[in-house]
């Protein structure tokens, strides 16, 4: 059986070997020791309380009970930009006008921004191969609306997820190739994991300050903005059921678009209910419904084909094992897919 659970120091491993399997374009999962093993030391001071809430990394793990082996990976932090600069850019337009040569053009242009400072991000969604299959990808992404939903005096007001850019089948990013590198000189992947490593003073150094007018770019660069990496559409698709949307945002090295909601506007703020756990004496299959404990330390969810009725919902008991809870416990629930005349 799955479960999506918190992080722990002992995944350290897991998890390193789940980062080889990345690729590149996500800077916060490397397969470098010391950059994951600080975060897996945040992410257990986060989900203890130890540490302020802005300074939080949430890390979760799906884990297959079956054999331990870690399943996919996902993670909420508290706030970006507060300890280093937050890159974006803003998609903006300029007017050039002419009455007397009755000229007038719109021009859309790149500004280097760092508007989303502060926000909370969704990042780090990665499902191993061997378990995309089923509801996975689509639990372990919709696994960090509940927990949200449970605490959300924990968050700002403002959440985004940076997608993972376009890049061709040999891994070449037209947008860099077509800007970042006439600036950093540098290969996509190194300038890649600089990032990932902290290593971000150089995109002030370096980049220009200045609008960037998109026409100047080359088609191909111009025609990946705001477009997403193939393996990445439908971790978008997902993110916009959940409430988010596309505002204009995009990744200074891939173009990759940057999706932001309102917490408060969530789908899982508004239809995620409070149950009491009851143990099933019957299997009674229904929609499958994510369900998870209510406890911040040792927060733990799954999917249950059962839908909460009068206050409570009714699980076996392996089920409720798996949430840490017995009956009576509080469980928080919501339906893994969107109800098709629900609003969003």
């Amino acid at each position: 059986m799955l479960v999506v659970r918190a992080i722990t120091a002992g995944d350290l491993e897991a998890l390193l070997d789940m980062a080889t399997q990345v690729g590149s374009g996500m800077t916060t999962l490397k397969p470098d020791r010391k950059m994951l093993g600080d975060r897996v030391s945040v992410a257990v001071q986060s989900f203890a309380q130890t540490i302020a809430p802005e300074k939080r990394d949430y890390m979760f793990v799906m884990e297959d009970t079956s054999n331990g082996r870690m399943a996919g990976i996902c993670a909420i932090k508290g706030a970006v930009g507060l300890d280093e600069p937050f890159y974006n850019y803003r998609i903006g337009t300029l007017v050039h006008s002419s009455r007397e040569l009755d000229v007038f053009t719109r021009m859309e242009t790149l500004y280097l921004s760092n508007d989303l400072t502060g926000s909370t991000e969704l990042c780090s969604l990665f499902l191993h191969p061997d378990y995309r299959t089923g509801n996975n990808g689509k639990w372990l992404s919709k696994s960090r609306f509940l927990f949200i939903a449970q605490f959300p005096h924990l968050f700002t007001e403002k959440l985004i997820a940076e997608m993972r850019g376009f890049q061709e089948e040999d891994g070449r990013s037209p947008f860099y190739e077509g800007l970042g590198r006439h600036f950093f000189k540098m290969d996509f992947n190194h300038v890649d994991n600089l990032t990932a490593l902290g290593k971000k003073s150089f995109i002030a150094e370096l980049m220009p300050r200045q609008p960037l007018y998109v026409d100047y770019l080359p088609d191909d660069a111009r025609e990946v903005i705001g477009k997403v990496h193939v393996s990445t559409a439908p971790a978008r698709r997902l993110l916009e059921q959940e409430g988010m949307h596309y505002e204009g945002y995009v990744d200074i090295f891939d173009a990759g678009p940057v999706l932001q909601a309102r917490v408060s506007e969530l789908r899982a703020l508004r239809d995620s209910t409070v149950v009491s756990a009851e143990v099933a004496a019957l299997p009674m299959p229904g929609e499958p419904t994510l369900v998870s404990n209510t406890t911040l330390h040792d927060f733990r969810m799954i999917v249950a084909s059962a839908a909460p009725a009068q206050g409570s919902i009714a699980l076996s008991a392996d089920e409720l094992a798996l949430l840490h809870c017995q009956a009576g416990d509080q469980l928080r629930t919501l339906s893994l897919n969107v109800r098709k005349n629900a609003h969003v």
